[in-house]
């Protein structure tokens, strides 16, 4: 879409995805609740929520599988009521569950895919080369899917997601229940296509969201409840700093004394834990020593993108 176009349409043409309002009901309750984002043109984004926050069904809506019960959303300036047909031609999803013919070899699951979408024969084949030398898998092109791993049916999964060429990415747990070297090979590739696709990001592994997202949304009962950068996030929710500190004659005078100076203090078997908005390290070392105590070992703790998690939405990553 030109400028001039996007401009005659209300388009604005810095965004892959806007949504405007966006609700859905489903028999009374309230799964989505007026959402609005706005997610740029090459943004890696990762929507974030406990199990039924309504990411799912956002998905669901931008990818056309469901229609709004009210407001819209623009994916590539078309909108997902009067255009679906449009958006499924510049998207490609990876869903939670990989939807692979076990009894095909990895090249020809692409061509399916690929002639389905209605790609020529030549480009097909250009396409699914370059798809299989991406996800690591040229060599084992031509293997039955049912022999490959978990973590090759995850790459290659999302190899069929990217055989048409889409503009915008729509990725739901793409590491989900793989072991720690798959885990770091599929995100590897995932940071590989930053930049070149718009990606929309589900996860439940926060260090995942931190270490792959330009932007995170946190939803929370049908809400985006906090939107920014991880260090945005991180510096704007957790006000409180803590200290761990790992010491010998942490006795009663010890804790009483650390107690009467910062806003939380907690011992467990010679570990001690020191919150406050405000803590310095050598301080804090020097009141435990003053107070007779022995210090081992101490640390400021960094805070995470799960500590943003729990603090916003009070649960569980599973509940």
């Amino acid at each position: 879409m030109t400028g001039r176009a996007a401009k005659a349409t209300g388009v604005n043409d810095t965004f892959a995805i806007e949504t405007f309002n966006l609700t859905k009901i489903f028999d009374g309750c309230l799964a989505v609740d007026g959402i609005d984002l706005a997610i740029k043109k090459g943004e890696l984004f990762a929507l974030l929520g406990p199990n039924g926050a309504g990411k799912t069904t956002t998905i669901n809506m931008l990818c056309c599988l469901l229609k709004p019960t009210g407001g819209t959303a623009r994916v590539m300036g078309y909108d997902i009521n009067q255009e679906p047909y449009k958006i499924k031609e510049v998207i490609g999803v990876s869903p939670q569950e990989t939807t692979l013919s076990e009894r095909l070899n990895a090249l020809e699951n692409l061509n399916l895919i690929g002639r389905l979408h209605g790609i020529s024969p030549r480009k097909l084949k250009t396409w699914s080369k370059l798809m299989l030398e991406t996800m690591g898998l040229a060599e084992r092109a031509r293997d039955q899917v049912r022999k490959f791993s978990g973590g090759m049916k995850r790459r290659l999964n999302i190899a069929l997601a990217l055989i048409h060429n889409p503009q915008i990415l729509f990725l739901d747990e793409p590491t989900l229940g793989l072991d720690p070297q798959a885990r770091r090979a599929v995100r590897q590739y995932i940071a590989r296509l930053n930049g070149d696709k718009t990606i929309l990001l589900t996860t439940h592994y926060m260090d995942e969201a931190d270490f792959l997202a330009d932007r995170v949304g946190i939803m929370d009962e049908g809400k985006i409840a906090a939107l920014g950068t991880s260090v945005e996030l991180k510096t704007e929710m957790l006000a409180t700093h803590t200290m761990v500190v790992q010491a010998w004659n942490l006795t009663q005078k010890v804790v009483n004394d650390m107690r009467s100076r910062y806003t939380q203090v907690a011992v467990d078997k010679g570990s001690m834990t020191i919150s406050d908005q405000r803590l310095d390290f050598k301080e804090i070392v020097d009141q435990l020593h003053a107070a007779g105590a022995v210090v081992r070992s101490a640390h400021i703790k960094e805070p995470t993108l799960e500590d943003v998690f729990l603090k916003i939405t009070g649960k569980g990553l599973r509940e």
